[in-house]
């Protein structure tokens, strides 16, 4: 009966973010068929940020308006409207209408909008649900949203997406280019060549590589049904833990309550009567004790202040730079990085199940540790197209390296934050999906316009590379 527990907690955090994440690793397709093309991710963070208006509107109305807002109904809707946008996805991704001076995505664009309006807003309702549950079942929930990543990554591998060949282009005087040969990636070779005619001395034609993408093995129609088996998935996990008997919330609200009057009357015992409070009736009081003792004020902000700043690189800062910092190495790099920094996130929150840790100086030093990981991978997004060791194994794995152990070091940090917040109360939930979505909000903000105003990042095509 636990290990199904799991599973549909597992299942339920999994729709968390699914729709959202399929959209990011299917635009290598996308953008070879929509108008805007490379534009179009540039659009997307827009769109994402402006679907915070979900999440805010639930946590004012928490603040103000407690008991308006049963977080049941509203998960029954969200999920539903997941299910159904990424149905319509699937038939209408294509489908472009004249706005202005050209041919748009207005589809695209609306369904995105509405997709990112369902993960947004799961952030502050997904969560304070979670506090119905014991405890142990929270870490199983943060699997679930690190395998909303992984999962339609998976997918995107098994449908080729993003793949790329190098293949030769001959550019002849008054002709259009023509491909020659296909190379390997693995192959380096010089930039371009030029051909000279032996007779008259002059340029016959000019040969250089270029990358192209593989035709997927299949289209994205087919991802994003999947995407809707998955949202659907999550919706039937989500109604079967409702059907759950209800217990466990009495049981976690009476075992809080008593620990809230034991720590109120127990300092009061010791000034009044003048004697040492009594040192453990049980073994497992202490524990319990320890872990839902009152947090200090600064120890709160502090805790929020790191919610929101893991989320902001985790979230915001470092995807908008994944792929300058690792296509300089190659595809295979990239889709390595991608795919085992993936696999980190679901993994990181299943061995803080086992391994535990509520201190804040440890979970500080993580974070000091992941953000220098991260830094060195927007070093080396800086340095794109000539990355430190590009052309050489070492820097292929040091690459790899870092965004693996960026991506599991903030994770359990994300995992145990939250711990320590649910066994505050539910409210505190509640405020820390309201710091994820603040933190991702502020991440994205800052690289917009470093990305697609200022262009400080610039783009390696591997098959033409001169460092």
């Amino acid at each position: 009966m636990a290990f199904l527990l799991h599973l549909l907690v597992c299942i339920f955090g999994t729709g968390s973010w699914v729709a959202i994440n399929g959209l990011w690793v299917e635009l290598p397709l996308l953008v070879t068929e929509l108008p805007e093309s490379w534009y179009l991710p540039s659009y997307l963070t827009v769109i994402i940020q402006l679907a915070n208006i979900g999440p805010l509107l639930v946590t004012l109305l928490h603040h103000f308006r407690p008991s308006c807002l049963p977080e049941v109904p509203v998960i029954f809707t969200i999920v539903c409207v997941g299910t159904i946008t990424c149905v319509l996805f699937a038939f209408l991704w294509n489908m472009t209408s004249w706005v202005l001076d050209g041919h748009h995505s207005i589809a695209f664009m609306v369904l995105t909008f509405f997709l990112a309006l369902v993960d947004c807003t799961s952030s502050v309702t997904f969560l304070p649900f979670m506090s119905r549950l014991p405890a142990r079942y929270l870490n199983t929930f943060f699997v679930g949203e690190g395998l909303s990543g992984l999962l339609p990554a998976l997918v995107a591998l098994a449908q080729g997406s993003g793949l790329t060949t190098c293949v030769n282009i001959t550019n002849t005087p008054d002709t259009t280019p023509s491909p020659v040969t296909n190379r390997t990636i693995g192959i380096t070779q010089g930039a371009s060549s030029t051909l000279v005619s032996a007779f008259t001395g002059t340029t016959a034609s000019t040969v250089h590589l270029e990358s192209r993408y593989l035709p997927a093995n299949f289209s994205p129609l087919v991802f994003f049904l999947l995407l809707s088996f998955m949202m659907a998935c999550c919706l039937v996990a989500f109604f079967l833990l409702q059907r759950q008997p209800r217990h466990w919330e009495a049981s976690t609200e009476d075992l809080f309550s008593s620990q809230i009057i034991l720590h109120s009357i127990r300092p009061q015992e010791k000034q009044d009567l003048g004697l040492p409070g009594p040192e453990g009736s049980s073994k497992d009081q202490g524990p319990l004790e320890e872990e839902t003792a009152p947090l200090h004020p600064v120890q709160l902000t502090f805790i929020y202040l790191l919610v929101a700043f893991v989320n902001a690189l985790t979230n915001g800062v470092l995807p908008s730079v994944q792929t300058y910092s690792c296509l300089s190495y190659g595809p295979v790099t990239y889709h390595l990085s991608a795919t085992l920094s993936s696999m980190a996130n679901p993994l990181a929150c299943f061995f803080a199940m086992f391994l535990p840790s509520r201190s804040l100086p440890f979970l500080g030093v993580l974070v000091v540790f992941g953000t220098g990981f991260g830094a060195y991978n927007m070093a080396m997004a800086v340095m794109s197209p000539c990355p430190l060791l590009q052309g050489h194994w070492g820097g292929e794995v040091l690459i790899v390296a870092s965004w693996v152990l960026f991506s599991g070091c903030l994770s359990y940090v994300k995992a145990m934050l939250g711990m320590i917040l649910r066994d505050r109360s539910r409210s505190a939930l509640l405020w820390c999906g309201a710091a994820v979505q603040l933190g991702s909000l502020v991440g994205a903000l800052l690289m917009f316009p470093l990305v697609n105003v200022l262009r400080l990042f610039s783009s390696a095509d591997f098959c033409s590379l001169q460092c």
